[in-house]
């Protein structure tokens, strides 16, 4: 139900009854206050519904495979009466519940969105241009543009050559959502099985817009349908794993499996712990072979639970988040889930102490904004280092680990080409050294992005048209793309060696079974010599900047690309 909806009843009631004015301004105000509550049940719990209604909360969502709930509340002591109880393991603060204000602030939401899409953004503007060259016999008309594709051997020459994958097989994306009618993504895309978990934030608890008003038709509901992407993230991932061959714009790397959207975040970009656990548990309970999460568990960047720089409130948060996250994982793993995920792209290490800036970046209650803090490699970001999650680092076009990837020995698993805009000869920047792939029209159009006569009038978008159908494509760089292409790799590899699947249909194979395969057919990659690697940047304001990360491991495995690159050919034959 539409959060806003639930305000609207509740004044449409007090009318009903006839209570007075005052009555009735105490009820809104009472809606006002209102807040959302994830509470985890200790495992095996029996009464932990009952737990939390003695604490005066409302289960209005429950997932029973984890033991995890949504709750609202007017209760202001309710989380500290929750976590006295027996039956509950944890308490996170979610969201006040309101309407969207007259005028909304530009909000702390978006501008996190913007901050996090940075690195992914940074390619757009100014940048060298390249013709689409001649696409070899058989490829996609922008094949040419496609240098990740090459570098991985997912080509019409190399791994499509001998497997393009199984309808059989299904990807699920877990991201900001798939437009389902782009026409690069459609004739790959599960509608029956896609799923929106999300619903729409209109402000956070300072009243700042986060993802604005609610407006999916025909009721402006907050409950947007679970084909459209209002961000642009989850359809770029989509088609980076699955574009179908059909001689318009360009072909993923399993062009032929089934893309399932299970949407776990916010339109501004925010991804929170209900959806995420929801999404698991339902990709486990509906044959989903495997998910790319190209994300990390809002409102902290590090879970930490021992660290002194944190209140004891905020690490029992945190120790929340961790055990909810890992036991939806868990359950995704055990019904035969492979699980893929970007490594990140804060340049850091994360076997090593890392300041922390950005947590926490939602506020769930009024004045709360991000602090500084020192983490250490104890601390843990969901889902990338949840066990049974493939790890994934970017690189750029010359297989360097690109400028913005996070690494470290052991965390690493393996690499995959994600973009980097600065990896050229003189370390200026070019847009096309970042990764091409599906584009809603709709976004292109709302930002303004085209002409009047529907051509590109920015550098970072290509438009392909055939048969009187155009699609739209942007250039996107970050580890958010590089792990959709080690998915698509494992979803070859699921449809090339699985097994049928008794409980669903179609394919499935074990995830362990998959991993193996992934990296052992992944190309062995050294450590740069030396292993101090200085990345040096001319940014297109006129400054210098310069980096160096240590790449630690041998050969057979490392910091900077784990076991190898993926590669699409070598995982088929």
């Amino acid at each position: 139900m539409k959060r806003v909806a639930v305000v609207a009843a509740a004044t449409t009631l007090v009318a009903a009854t006839l209570v007075t004015p005052t009555q009735a301004r105490q009820l809104d105000l009472a809606s006002e206050t209102k807040t959302e509550y994830v509470v985890l049940y200790k495992e095996g719990a029996t009464h932990a519904r009952q737990a939390v209604e003695a604490a005066g909360g409302t289960v209005v969502k429950e997932n029973t495979a984890v033991g995890l709930a949504t709750v609202t509340t007017t209760n202001a002591g309710f989380a500290a009466a929750a976590r006295d109880s027996a039956e509950i393991e944890g308490v996170v603060h979610n969201r006040p519940i309101g309407s969207v204000p007259e005028s909304a602030r530009a909000s702390a939401g978006v501008r996190r969105a913007i901050e996090a899409r940075a690195v992914e953004k940074e390619g757009h503007g100014a940048a060298a241009t390249t013709g689409r060259g001649r696409p070899a016999p058989g490829a996609e008309p922008l094949a040419e543009l496609q240098w990740d594709m090459k570098q991985i051997h997912a080509t019409a020459d190399g791994a499509h050559r001998h497997q393009q994958g199984s309808k059989e097989v299904l990807v699920g994306v877990l991201d900001t959502g798939v437009d389902g009618s782009h026409p690069d993504i459609a004739p790959n895309f599960n509608a029956a099985l896609s799923r929106n978990f999300t619903v729409d934030i209109p402000v956070d608890a300072d009243g700042n817009e986060v993802d604005g008003p609610c407006e999916a038709e025909p009721d402006r509901s907050c409950d947007d349908p679970a084909d459209v992407d209002e961000n642009d993230h989850g359809t770029h991932v989509a088609s980076s794993i699955a574009a179908p061959i059909n001689r318009l714009g360009i072909a993923g790397v399993a062009p032929k499996v089934s893309i399932v959207n299970l949407r776990v975040g916010q339109d501004s970009g925010y991804f929170f712990l209900q959806p995420s656990v929801d999404a698991l548990t339902y990709a486990g309970d509906h044959g989903i072979d495997v998910v790319n999460m190209s994300y990390y568990i809002d409102p902290w960047l590090f879970n930490c639970t021992d660290n002194p720089a944190d209140s004891a409130a905020d690490r029992a948060e945190q120790a929340t988040i961790v055990k909810a996250a890992q036991r939806a994982l868990d359950y995704a793993h055990r019904r035969g889930v492979t699980l893929v995920a970007a490594a990140g792209n804060q340049a850091a290490d994360y076997t090593k102490d890392y300041t922390d800036t950005a947590s926490p970046n939602f506020a769930s209650e009024p004045g709360e904004t991000p602090r500084e803090r020192t983490v250490p490699p104890s601390c843990v970001s969901m889902p990338a280092e949840g066990q049974h999650v493939i790890s994934v680092s970017s690189l750029g076009v010359s297989k360097r680990k690109s400028y913005f990837s996070s690494f470290g020995d052991r965390y690493v698993d393996v690499s995959a080409p994600g973009g980097d805009v600065y990896d050229t000869a003189d370390n200026t920047r070019d847009v096309t050294r970042a990764t091409l792939s599906a584009y809603p029209e709709s976004l292109a159009r709302a930002r303004g992005e085209l002409n009047a006569d529907g051509t590109p009038n920015v550098d970072h978008v290509v438009r392909d048209c055939a048969g009187g159908v155009c699609g739209y494509y942007q250039y996107l760089q970050g580890t958010s793309m590089a792990s959709p292409r080690a998915a698509g790799v494992a979803a070859l590899i699921v449809s090339r060696f699985g097994h049928h699947d008794r409980r669903h249909g179609g394919k499935t194979l074990a995830p362990a079974i998959v991993e193996t395969a992934l990296k052992a057919s992944a190309t062995r990659t050294a450590c740069p010599n030396p292993p101090a690697f200085t990345y040096t940047r001319h940014l297109p304001n006129g400054t210098t900047v310069t980096a160096t990360h240590v790449c630690e491991g041998g050969p057979l495995r490392n910091g900077f690309y784990g076991s190898g690159i993926v590669d699409a050919l070598r995982a088929v034959r």
